[in-house]
């Protein structure tokens, strides 16, 4: 299977730039050659005119399964939203709800040019089915707690997923551990799951840090610490670290973080939503730190639309620091492309590049949003939105064309879910 998209833009990440009317030839799963006017045989001819192709973006933190809660519990803080709200409700969930609900965020990723994300949640293996079923490349972190007992059930659970879905499907599937916070996690099980990371799971960790000030001042009363100084404190640290918020980092801690494999993922609208704060980007970029991007879940986003975050993570920003040139348009497009990827623990994957893996969302040109086409940087970040990605190329094939999401059923899946939500509600 190859594929030629002929006479194209592109989004060059690592020199900053546009780079017009290029082809880009696909084989397999990788990018091959990007020159112009290629004389090569190609399975398909895609034309590129009044195309831009950019890399495919990586949502780096979501709860996939939470589709269901999209404005079900508004205007509330975390620790209440969630003990008396969601996780009341999610005890209902059964794995087929949580497959479909996978299935209609995937959707939604998809269309708004994501082509990795990394979930955390539970019934993993249901979202693993959802993630092989769409094309996509997706990391599965089983989230994991033991504040009900259930703490080594957990980590059978991880054990088997990772031994069924991990690099399956031609690599697309990846599979960490996920503790879901220190709040919610003993310091013993911390310790396991950091000593089980190391020894099986290539080192890499997904977790929430830094939330919430709640978060940060229980750290300091129980253990006389911030949390990322707490994790550091019992070794956690020296895992590769996906660290969803950091929302309240602090500048010690970023000067602790910042030559490890500590990646923070920043979720604007849900931190805005959730009045949590403001993380620090600006602070992040300047100290070197590679931030990544993601939606949240849809319970506290409400989308998983990852041009919407990049589009309010730069502008809330500059408002925030009180500069106008703070977290710049290509800052924000690092964050969802090769930091994302770094994140994720991929060497080969966020830039439109020969050798890469081919992982590519494609904007149409004639839109408002492009129009007219002063900076196409800027417009991607500024005023593109997700009807602009007309076609998606995920592992070197294509996953949506001409808006058309091609493995999957959107009317179907939409009315499935609302056939379960209303059973849901009921149970």
């Amino acid at each position: 299977m190859s594929i030629l998209l002929r006479n194209i833009s592109f989004l060059d990440i690592e020199e900053e730039r546009i780079v017009d009317n290029i082809d880009i030839f696909i084989e397999e799963n990788k990018i091959s050659k990007i020159d112009k006017n290629l004389d090569v045989d190609a399975s398909e001819i895609f034309n590129g005119e009044n195309k831009l192709v950019t890399p495919g973006f990586i949502n780096s933190h979501t709860h996939l399964g939470m589709s269901y809660f999209r404005n079900y519990a508004d205007d509330l803080n975390l620790m209440d939203w969630l003990n008396n709200e969601i996780w009341p409700i999610e005890a209902k969930l059964n794995s087929e709800d949580i497959y479909y609900s996978s299935l209609l965020s995937i959707v939604e990723n998809i269309k708004s040019g994501v082509t990795t994300f990394c979930d955390m949640y539970y019934e993993m293996d249901k979202v693993g089915d959802a993630l092989i079923e769409s094309g996509m490349r997706g990391v599965l972190t089983r989230g994991l707690t033991d504040i009900d007992g259930k703490g080594s059930e957990k980590l059978e659970e991880i054990d088997k997923l990772y031994n069924n879905y991990h690099n399956k499907s031609n690599g697309r599937v990846r599979v960490y551990p996920a503790p879901h916070a220190i709040y919610t996690c003993s310091e013993e099980f911390l310790k396991e799951i950091s000593k089980r990371a190391k020894e099986r799971y290539d080192g890499i960790i997904h977790m929430h840090l830094s939330e919430t000030l709640t978060e940060v001042e229980n750290c300091l009363n129980l253990h006389g610490m911030t949390p990322i100084k707490y994790v550091d404190s019992i070794g956690m640290l020296e895992n590769h670290i996906i660290a969803a918020h950091c929302t309240h980092i602090t500048d010690e801690e970023i000067d602790l973080i910042k030559d490890k494999k500590f990646y923070p993922v920043y979720n604007p609208s849900s931190n805005l939503k959730l009045a949590s704060g403001f993380t620090p980007i600006q602070k992040l970029i300047d100290n070197g730190v590679s931030v990544a991007m993601g939606t949240d879940g849809d319970s506290s986003n409400n989308n998983q639309d990852l041009i919407e975050e990049m589009h309010i993570g730069s502008i809330v920003n500059k408002a925030v620091e009180m500069n106008e040139k703070a977290v710049k348009a290509i800052e924000i497009l690092k964050m969802t492309t090769i930091n994302g990827a770094k994140a994720m623990g991929y060497d080969n994957l966020g830039l439109v590049k020969e050798g890469y893996l081919a992982d590519l969302a494609i904007f149409n040109l004639n839109s408002n949003s492009f129009t007219p086409r002063n900076n196409l940087i800027s417009s991607l970040v500024y005023s593109a939105n997700s009807a602009d990605v007309s076609s998606v190329i995920a592992d070197g094939k294509f996953i949506m064309k001409d808006r058309q999401v091609l493995r999957l059923d959107e009317n179907k899946l939409r009315r499935i879910v609302n056939e379960r939500w209303e059973d849901i509600k009921s149970r």
